[in-house]
């Protein structure tokens, strides 16, 4: 750091001497993404006195508009993932309103809507998204950085951003649905896979992709099972042999058992060649040779490194190659100018797009604001005793009824500002919520039974948008 700070002080040294660092950390960053697990984690390099003590807006215009003047942005393995994602949010906002700024300049010429607005119907939500975005893409792909604006039709709901959560929450069911055919889901690791055989075309895995990343600009947690390794293919990596263990454990297994074993009756014991029998979501027998005429290769203890590295390589780059491609290319349409792929880790990422898994309800109440209320209103005691007491498939309900998803945000639930607010006397109403702003609002029932009653009805049953 002391260098750093004395290149920074002299105006010749600097300029001379930032192309050598830079050369440097870009040999370092692609050696740290490269590795799955280093042996030093990456939270040891984070400075959390800088972190509490960075200025993100000064930051975030050094980074961008003031090449030469130091900015902690340039070294991101210094910044906490939390502290990222919010410049990433920053970085998101100044676009969209670069894209409004834009569009305004040349309206007196001709109208260009300021935000990406998308009306659908619910009984034909995945094609009317997919021909609204493929028209948006084709016309510019910019337009994808604006700030979304959802609209169901026929329904009343305004979208200050509770409508685009239902939006982003039942395209992600319906696309991920079994019967659509896209995704394998995985009863032992609880992960989704990509169908290598769907029938669906590759615009839908692009679809998918486009999603990921309005979600992102938008500020937008997706409920998404994927293994680590998903992400990882979208920050430019393949997937090796080590990400096995999480996305497809009975083959990793299996390998990992053949490279360690050690007896010289390994033909006898593995008796198998370069070429592969697996499954179709159909139940339908498939092989895939490895190498030229694998059948006739046998595996032995000379060349069964080679035969793991192809068996790693088929799984999970060759053959889904077409799906994941497409996936990846819808992706990176929507993020493409973004700083995705310098500033995060492909754990991060995951963070980014599902939020995180803990349900922190002690730290949701520490942070709540009341009107109407106070914390020590009958009601809101009673509304946190019954809320504690539930489970966690009740938890995610009500999180989902209040904020229109049932993630958590990366900096965890205290930082989610939820608010409750008094609507009436006793009454046999049930709670209602603006989802926009992460707001309840909760009659003051007579007594914890009627609430408890009332407030399980009102999250169990919760669809669409109407007056409230």
């Amino acid at each position: 750091m002391a260098t750093y700070i004395t290149i920074v002080g002299d105006e010749q040294r600097k300029t001379a001497a930032r192309p050598k660092f830079q050369s440097i950390m870009d040999c370092l960053r692609k050696e740290l993404q490269q590795c799955k697990e280093p042996l030093v984690p990456f939270e040891r390099f984070v400075n959390e006195p800088l972190n509490n003590a960075l200025d993100q807006q000064l930051d975030y215009i050094n980074f961008q508009y003031n090449t030469y003047n130091f900015s902690v942005m340039r070294y991101p393995f210094l910044i906490g993932t939390a502290m990222k994602s919010g410049l990433l949010r920053m970085d998101c906002k100044v676009r969209q309103r670069l894209e409004r700024g834009h569009i305004f300049h040349v309206g007196n010429i001709m109208y260009i809507a300021p935000y990406l607005k998308i009306q659908v119907r619910r009984d034909n939500i995945i094609q009317d998204t997919l021909t609204r975005l493929e028209i948006a893409a084709g016309d510019d792909p910019h337009s994808l950085q604006k700030q979304l604006f959802v609209e169901f039709e026929g329904e009343q709901g305004v979208d200050e951003g509770g409508v685009q959560k239902e939006f982003f929450q039942i395209l992600i069911e319906r696309l991920f649905n079994a019967d659509f055919g896209m995704f394998v889901w995985d009863e032992e690791t609880r992960l989704f896979w990509f169908n290598s055989v769907s029938f669906e075309n590759e615009a839908h895995f692009s679809l998918i992709g486009m999603l990921l990343g309005l979600a992102l600009y938008n500020n937008v947690i997706l409920d998404i099972q994927f293994p680590m390794v998903v992400y990882r293919k979208l920050m430019g990596l393949e997937g090796i042999f080590d990400d096995l263990e999480e996305s497809h454990p009975t083959v990793f297994s299996s390998l990992k058992q053949m490279l360690e074993y050690s007896g010289d009756d390994f033909v006898d014991v593995f008796d198998c060649t370069f070429c592969i029998g697996y499954e179709d979501v159909f139940g339908s027998a498939l092989s895939y040779d490895l190498v030229p005429e694998g059948r006739t290769v046998q595996v032995t203890k000379d060349n069964r490194q080679e035969y793991v590295d192809r068996y790693t390589d088929f799984l999970l780059n060759t053959m889904i190659s077409v799906q994941f491609e497409a996936f990846k290319k819808g992706f990176q349409t929507v993020t493409q100018r973004s700083n995705l792929t310098e500033w995060f880790h492909p754990d991060e990422l995951e963070l980014l797009v599902c939020g995180r898994k803990d349900l922190d309800f002690d730290a949701m109440e520490g942070s709540a604001e009341y009107d109407g209320y106070t914390k020590e209103s009958p009601t809101i005691v009673n509304f946190w005793k019954t809320v504690h007491a539930f489970t966690e498939e009740q938890k995610r309900l009500l999180l989902q009824f209040c904020t229109g998803s049932d993630r958590v945000p990366l900096g965890g639930l205290k930082q989610l500002r939820f608010g409750i607010v008094r609507n009436g006397t006793d009454s046999n109403r049930l709670p209602t919520a603006h989802t926009c702003f992460n707001t309840l609002l909760l009659p003051q029932y007579k007594d914890a039974e009627s609430l408890r009653e009332r407030l399980l009805k009102a999250i169990s049953h919760a669809k669409g948008f109407g007056m409230v």
